[in-house]
């Protein structure tokens, strides 16, 4: 072995590090960006559950629910007006992508994130302030825009500075600050409800996580790949060095030449990632976040308290259940951090996908037995307890697999070359069907009733099978390695050539730095 590398029996070269103190700090101010999208996620819920807040802006809602003249109780809060509150922020967030894929790979990871925090502050400012509806969606359209930048480039910052044995675990952290902005926002909802004001602090109050992420990105160093890409070999090694703790990198910083070689001959990543042999990156850089929305997660973290109300949960009940799912999303992603780089991806894909069927299911029957299909009814207080139990138990199913894994595999799988392009296409489905959920849900729930949570179900069954067939396990690999796993797998491997070079080490050169 020479160089700080070596290839175990499972012919993946695997690199010299440890985590050092400045890794630490650089990837724990990087997931202040998470904190963003979280607080929104959390936040639009609360808000547009208080009173004060639909008198102001959506009386027609606020007169349907406190006069009773709806249909049945899953229409109580179908309003496309309403809707578009939560949603617009989520088309502004994909057509973002787009240019935030290309400020990411032309300017570096930290300058994505400090555009995206600086634009999400001004949003911020403009919602706490907001006197109309028009006012609301443009402060919306600019929170928007800094989430699909944080999204572009956090996630790709993650797992380009950790090792590869411990890349899973550093960026869920990105999940991990998700998690903890919604909970900290239903937190805000509960404790400004009853204040008229109430919903300016909610919505003003984004501005500090926005603040966060715009301050700490002027002080994060670039990763060794986006330094390198854009032109300073040098600097790009004595920053891996750094961020190693060790001066064996020689191994490592190869790879990462090699595969700024093979991006600089790429003109165009967009057209690149189109060829059949980023076939199976493209796949699951566009089906792993379509099928992370279709779990029916922001049924719940949009709509929580809304949907408890929806459900008979007293105004107060409703917000606290919030909290308590919150609360809940919060330690199941802890547990997700030291579970993915020991039992790797796919066991917690399956295992969560099975229990957020199971979950999905239950839920339906509680709401089938209590409300029917006419809506009329009303649970008692213990099938309200459990009904809370079934969601917590769907939350925590999806906080340890679908909803930090889904920003994971796609941020590690795909070779530098193409890696700004398969990080949009990720983030663009993802917002173009949080778009399409958070616009519709709820006249869905006014449609199809308790019927929503078995569609959702149905989705999650046909997602799990997805992974069980078709994901590879990426525990471990190193980021520029990873063409070795696809290359063995029984459907993805057709794709890959034998001879490539792009993204991977062939077997020649892997043997050559054993030696």
């Amino acid at each position: 072995m020479a160089g700080g590398g070596y290839v175990p029996d499972d012919g993946v070269k695997h690199f010299e590090g440890r985590i050092t103190g400045f890794l630490l700090i650089t990837c724990i101010v990087a997931t202040c960006g998470g904190l963003i999208f979280g607080y929104d996620i959390g936040i639009s819920g609360g808000v547009t559950s208080m009173d004060s807040f639909l008198s102001k802006f959506f009386p027609s809602v606020y007169k349907k629910e406190k006069e009773g003249h709806h249909e049945s109780m899953y229409c109580k809060f179908d309003s496309h007006l309403l809707t578009l509150f939560t949603s617009s922020l989520y088309l502004a967030a994909l057509i973002a992508s787009a240019f935030a894929a290309y400020v990411t790979k032309s300017f570096g990871r930290k300058i994505s994130m400090l555009f995206g925090g600086v634009v999400f502050l001004a949003g911020s400012i403009i919602n706490g302030a907001a006197v109309d509806v028009a006012m609301l969606i443009v402060g919306r359209l600019l929170l928007g825009v800094g989430v699909g930048f944080a999204n572009q480039s956090v996630p790709l910052y993650l797992s380009e500075m950790a090792p590869s044995h411990l890349r899973g675990a550093l960026n869920i952290g990105f999940q991990m600050a998700i998690t903890i902005g919604i909970l900290v926002a239903g937190l805000i909802n509960f404790a400004f409800a009853s204040q008229v004001w109430g919903w300016r602090a909610s919505l003003g109050l984004a501005a500090v996580p926005a603040i966060m992420i715009a301050v700490g990105s002027i002080f994060l160093p670039d990763t060794p790949n986006s330094i390198l890409a854009r032109g300073n070999p040098e600097k790009a090694r004595v920053m891996l060095t750094k961020i190693r703790g060790t001066e064996q990198v020689d191994a490592e910083f190869q790879d990462l030449v090699d595969a700024t070689h093979a991006a600089e001959r790429v003109d165009n990543s967009w057209k690149t990632i189109l060829k059949p042999q980023y076939r199976p990156h493209l796949a699951i850089c566009f089906l792993v976040p379509f099928f992370q929305q279709l779990t029916g997660i922001n049924v719940i973290m949009f709509y929580a308290p809304v949907l408890f109300k929806t459900l008979g949960f007293g105004d107060d009940a409703s917000l606290m259940s919030a909290v308590i799912t919150g609360l809940v999303n919060v330690f199941a992603t802890f547990l997700s951090i030291l579970a993915v780089d020991r039992l790797g991806r796919r066991v917690l894909f399956l295992e969560g996908g099975i229990q957020m069927i199971i979950s999905q299911v239950l839920v339906a029957v509680m709401i089938a037995k209590a409300f029917g299909t006419a809506g009329v009814g009303e649970l008692t207080k213990g099938e309200s307890m459990l009904v809370l139990i079934f969601i917590c138990f769907y939350v925590a199913a999806f906080a340890w697999s679908w909803g930090p894994l889904g920003w994971l595999v796609p941020s590690e799988i795909c070779p530098l070359e193409i890696r700004s392009a398969g990080q949009a296409i990720n983030v663009a489905v993802n917002m173009a069907f949080t778009f399409i959920i958070g616009q519709f849900f709820l006249t869905m729930l006014c449609h199809m009733k308790y019927g929503l949570f078995l569609f959702f179900a149905a989705w999650v069954v046909v997602m799990t099978l997805f992974i069980f067939f078709f994901l590879p396990e990426t525990k471990n690999v190193p980021i520029e390695e990873m063409n070795n796993v696809w290359k063995k797998h029984w459907f993805w491997g057709k794709y890959i050539p034998d001879d490539a070079v792009v993204g991977t080490a062939s077997k020649t050169k892997i043997k050559d730095m054993e030696d």
